[in-house]
């Protein structure tokens, strides 16, 4: 599931938490990014999860209307399509999907609120109105919808975003290092590029951690290439600055240099090129504003050095600059 880019992040946020707490065990960070890279799939989980809820409002909202004593006409002959929605079925009968959402407590239960604010958004809007309205009766209408919803409802979400909050902080700091509000737009991505599929097959995909062994291996290794060389890069680093106070460097950009390095060391198979961009790429949204610059320069140099030394060496799709 994750791609390189997100395992980069999980790793740079899992070596600056490790080597900000005082920690003195590499397993404990290695614990970390597991843990964090497991909560990606929590969240795809989670945020499918929310079909059931929604449908289940949509059928209390029915019956409501039934039980009035002078109901409108649309009330005493309500549209049952969405209370049938095919995607919500497929979710709630998948018994696996139900246990792993039990015991990783996904469910939307304790926040109504979002549901009913989000259940009166979608059924405001035209693309459900229009789903409503259609003639068209088929498991690849429902999944389009809650396509739609996906695509429409949740991305900047001030209140979604107060429950990931609320949700960190409940969890221990051994498994606080994800941030679904960072992840919220790759995992909204997955489930719409997989709702076709779930139609086509009438089944939700098993989703897993990792795409395939060689990702795994890719963020544990680099992970622990980073530690094992932090203070050596980091001296490095400092006895490379060009007019500028090593008091001044931000434990951010050191993070992601030592990680460019050790990247650039270990793997000799991913392109220089590559491994710079994916670093400045990060210090974009996680460092200063000033830090995709020296991460640039840095890098660049230190890798060129390393190079010249013999230290770095790149094979096969390594030696091609992409």
């Amino acid at each position: 599931m994750l791609n390189r880019r997100l395992i980069r992040i999980k790793v740079f946020k899992a070596l600056f938490a490790f080597e900000n707490s005082g920690a003195d065990s590499a397993t404990t960070a290695s614990d970390m990014l597991a843990r964090s890279c497991e909560k990606t799939v929590e969240l795809y989980c989670f945020l499918l999860n929310i079909s059931g809820s929604l449908v289940r409002l949509a059928q209390e909202r029915i019956d409501t209307g039934l039980h009035k004593f002078h109901p409108t006409e649309e009330e005493a002959n309500p549209n049952y399509k969405f209370v049938n929605n095919r995607l919500s079925k497929l979710i709630d009968d998948d018994p696996e999907f139900g246990r792993f959402c039990q015991k990783h407590k996904l469910t939307w239960g304790e926040y109504d609120i979002f549901v009913k604010k989000l259940f009166a958004s979608v059924t405001a809007s035209d693309y459900y109105k229009e789903y409503m309205a259609s003639a068209e009766d088929s498991i690849e209408a429902d999944c389009r919808l809650f396509g739609r919803i996906f695509e429409e409802e949740f991305e900047d979400n001030e209140l979604l975003e107060s429950i990931f909050e609320d949700i960190s902080l409940k969890r221990p700091w051994k498994e606080g290092l994800d941030d679904w509000a960072d992840e919220l737009s790759f995992v909204l991505n997955v489930i719409i590029s997989d709702l076709p599929g779930i139609a086509a097959r009438g089944a939700l995909p098993v989703r897993k951690v990792f795409k395939n062994e060689d990702d795994s291996l890719f963020a544990q290794t680099l992970l622990q290439e980073s530690i094992a060389g932090y203070d050596e890069y980091s001296r490095l680093i400092s006895g490379n600055l060009s007019n500028w106070d090593p008091d001044r460097l931000v434990s951010t950009d050191i993070a992601l240099i030592v990680m460019g390095l050790a990247e650039a060391v270990s793997f000799p198979t991913i392109p220089v090129k590559v491994t710079i961009n994916e670093y400045v790429e990060i210090a974009k949204y996680y460092s200063t504003p000033n830090s995709r610059i020296f991460v640039n320069g840095m890098l660049d140099r230190l890798i060129r050095l390393k190079l010249e030394s013999g230290e770095i060496t790149k094979v096969d799709r390594g030696l091609r600059e992409e």
